[in-house]
């Protein structure tokens, strides 16, 4: 699914990364505990969380996740969104619950980070 589709689906905000929304997303991830994104294998996913820190930059890039969603209508500070331009890090914001937003992605067809639907 390309990450144009995803922002439509969950009716995101582009925060940054506007050059980035043809990117494929095979796989998502839903967590506010970074420990939890540095334990999966996470290449080539989207995260969905509600920190907006700039350690959640930080552990993306280093977890290999392709682009951030902020749920609940989050909006990271401004030094967020500068680390996540230095990065190279797509930044989305959905007003919806993370249960939300994981449950439209896995009713298009995306799974989970084991690969299961």
């Amino acid at each position: 699914m390309k990450l144009c589709d995803i922002v439509q689906e969950l009716d995101a905000t582009t925060l940054n990364g506007e050059d980035r929304l043809n990117s494929e997303i095979t796989r998502c991830g839903a967590s506010d505990l970074m420990s939890d994104v540095l334990a999966r294998p996470t290449d080539g996913t989207l995260l969905m969380t509600g920190l907006t820190t700039i350690q959640t930059i930080r552990t993306a890039k280093i977890a290999g996740v392709v682009a951030v969603v902020f749920v609940r209508g989050k909006r990271p500070p401004p030094e967020v969104l500068t680390v996540a331009r230095t990065e190279d890090m797509p930044l989305f914001s959905s007003p919806y619950s993370m249960f939300v937003c994981c449950g439209r992605l896995h009713a298009r067809g995306l799974t989970g980070l084991d690969g299961r639907r």
